[in-house]
């Protein structure tokens, strides 16, 4: 696949077609091609950037109530190599790629690292050619839908958050917790942890410690009132 066909396909246009060559130049295309000037190493450095400023801009205004180490936990998740490579992957971008004979006899146009890179420097490359804007157009909606999945992760957010943020969102409330009940020696200590949102919803959870009777209230409470991951990710980014 040509640069331009791949350009054609992805729905990208660029005023500068050396931009485009030059984001999908591997360096051992240069290695075997001295008549080419330049790969793509310069401009991954800058998509990089582009991509963090990117991402922290979308989940900021789209989780409005989304604390900062969970908006630094997302932004990883989105940005990480493995992510980005599936992004290259779902654009074909691997077929487009100039690398040199041994790099493309290794599997390279399937190796993540490579294409994560590769997918870096094509938004460095668009950001120098059309501007933040042109990068928002291109990549808004596949960063937010996936940001949309990785909110259904129960890795990414714990049972409280995941109850204030459905709180926050459909009752403008933010429950409370406190602590009902704590018994037993102090090497097997319990305790007993409600949590309430306004005065018709609670929920109680019983730990060894205050912090997972708390996280139990919370996962009792998300089942009586049926929280589902993907609708409340739906509401806090539509």
């Amino acid at each position: 696949m040509t640069p331009q066909d791949f350009a054609q396909q992805a729905g990208i246009t660029f005023h500068d077609q050396s931009l485009l060559r030059r984001a999908l130049t591997h360096r051992s295309y240069v290695n075997e091609h001295p008549e080419s000037l330049e790969d793509n190493e310069r401009l991954e450095f800058l998509g990089d950037a582009v991509l963090d400023f990117l991402t922290g801009a979308l989940l900021y205004n789209h989780l409005p109530e989304m604390n900062e180490g969970q908006l630094t936990r997302l932004r990883s998740e989105l940005v990480r190599t493995e992510q980005l490579a599936a992004f290259a992957r779902e654009l074909r971008l691997g077929e487009a790629l100039l690398l040199g004979k041994g790099e493309e006899a290794t599997g390279g146009r399937e190796r993540p690292a490579l294409l994560c890179a590769a997918y870096e420097a094509l938004i460095g490359a668009l950001f120098l050619d059309a501007g933040m804007d042109a990068v928002s157009a291109f990549a808004e909606e596949r960063f937010i839908d996936t940001a949309e999945f990785f909110l259904q992760s129960e890795t990414l957010l714990d049972a409280r958050s995941k109850l204030q943020m459905w709180a926050q969102a459909e009752m403008g409330e933010t429950p409370h917790y406190r602590t009902l009940e704590a018994y037993g020696p102090d090497h097997a200590r319990e305790f007993v942890v409600e949590v309430s949102i306004g005065a018709a919803l609670s929920g109680r959870g019983k730990g060894r410690s205050k912090q997972e009777a708390a996280k139990r209230a919370a996962e009792d409470l998300i089942s009586r009132i049926d929280i589902h991951a993907t609708d409340m990710g739906r509401s806090q980014i539509d």
